[in-house]
């Protein structure tokens, strides 16, 4: 098959490469002519993502692989476009589709017949159906059914493991027709391999949920899910602060029974994924309280986090409080929706001046983040950690020249290693917290 990506991020690029890798002719669209530059030269654009950097070399020299910024070099004759574009959603959670509407205007003004449109960036239910077929068959004059197919089918890929993740998870369609629905799975058939998994109710491969709408909240009720649990974890910690009891071995004793999978607390819940999807579902779904509860107690735990620093430390004012951790998550360069805004942010409301290390992050790239860089070595009164990266797992008190308190906002440090600082995390009992009776 001819395939045409339309974005080359983090999950669109592994993408075009597993196409390229199954022996099909693959052409990726982005705006970005250095992302493309770089990726016909086989050097990945972005580090971190298992495999991408062999693989992407493979592909590009064995030409079946090349990237342009052209959509009429990629989308004209394809039999398949797969659309990959970020979509943006406001703390008001009012969706952006500038990027995503652009995208589908070029790809209607190249569309040819017999091609199928596959849409894989997560939308609100209906998306697919009301905005993107009307703009399609006006801008291409084609008729979808009879000229070209439409589908949804969601990206269900984390980064840094999208190879292993496109063989684990079955692969959901949903299609506006019958029709399309075999089109797509023929595809997608064509294109990835499924792991046996005997713990299915049915074979892991291409599932057709029968409709896009289906599709499209399938993928917002998978992630929703993990933020609301979060949420409710979050709840249970701060609790647990107050009463004296250590929350993590809470949920390790209710886990052991196979009805309850409560997640683990922490300081921010962030990435493009998590934070960002429940807020397209409320927009579906505006009555949605739950949803929205979860959503602002998981918003509130950087501020939550500072306030237990305020705890072992009555007076930040002046003082110089290193932030652990820029990226969203240990092992990530990513700062997408990261905890750290808000960390930073919280410090400085009380008058702290808040410094941050990150081992993934130069200098520089701090600094164009807005934050001030911290070293391994430099002074701070207190510390936080926001994110798990494994690199803070041997630091001590001496990576923190004079530090007296530090807030563990992932559970991952040793509290006897930071001794004689004050120690505090989210979940473990406070210091002044009587046991519960």
């Amino acid at each position: 098959m001819k395939i045409a990506v339309i974005g080359l991020g983090k999950i669109g690029l592994p993408l075009a490469v597993q196409y390229a890798l199954r022996g099909h002719e693959v052409v990726g669209v982005d705006i970005s002519s250095t992302v493309v530059d770089l990726v016909n030269r086989g050097v990945e654009p972005f580090p971190g993502e298992a495999d991408l950097d062999v693989r992407l070399r493979s592909t590009v020299a064995s030409g079946r692989l090349i990237a342009t910024t052209a959509y009429d070099a990629a989308v004209p004759e394809a039999d398949a476009v797969v659309v990959v574009v970020p979509l943006f959603v406001d703390s008001e959670a009012r969706p952006d589709f500038a990027w995503m509407d652009a995208a589908t205007a070029s790809i209607a003004d190249n569309l040819t017949p017999n091609t199928l449109v596959a849409y894989e960036t997560t939308l609100p239910v209906g998306t697919t159906r009301t905005r993107w077929l009307p703009r399609l068959e006006e801008g291409s004059g084609l008729r979808e059914g009879d000229d070209f197919h439409l589908a949804f089918s969601p990206e269900r890929v984390l980064t840094g493991r999208v190879f292993a993740d496109l063989r684990r998870y079955p692969k959901l369609i949903g299609a506006l027709s019958d029709a399309g629905a075999k089109v797509a799975r023929d595809f997608y058939e064509g294109v990835l391999e499924f792991d046996e998994r005997p713990d299915l109710d049915r074979p892991n491969g291409v599932w057709d949920l029968g409709s896009a709408e289906a599709a499209e909240l399938a993928k917002l009720a998978e992630t929703t899910y993990r933020d609301v649990n979060i949420g409710l974890a979050n709840e249970f910690a701060r609790f647990s602060e107050k009463a004296g009891i250590d929350v993590r071995s809470v949920i390790a004793a209710c886990n052991s029974q196979p009805f309850s999978h409560i997640h683990s607390p922490g300081i921010a819940v962030g990435g493009h994924c998590i934070p960002v999807y429940p807020r397209l579902y409320l927009w579906n779904d505006p009555e949605a309280t739950i949803v929205r509860a979860a959503r602002a107690r998981n918003a509130a735990m950087p501020v939550h986090a500072v306030g237990l620093l305020s705890a072992l430390v009555p007076d930040l004012s002046g003082l110089t409080v290193a932030v652990m951790g820029a990226s969203y998550r240990g092992g990530v360069k990513e700062t997408a929706f990261s905890g750290v805004f808000d960390t930073v942010d919280a410090l400085s409301a009380v008058g702290a001046r808040a410094v941050v290390h990150d081992p993934l992050y130069s200098d520089d790239e701090l600094r164009a983040l807005g934050f001030e860089p911290f070293h391994r070595g430099d002074s701070a009164a207190a510390a936080i950690v926001q994110a798990d990266h494994r690199d803070y797992l041997d630091w001590t008190p001496a990576d923190v020249v004079g530090v007296t308190a530090i807030v563990d906002g992932r559970r991952v440090l040793d509290p006897a290693m930071w001794a004689p600082a004050s120690y505090a995390a989210i979940g473990a009992p406070l210091a002044t917290a009587s046991p519960a009776r």
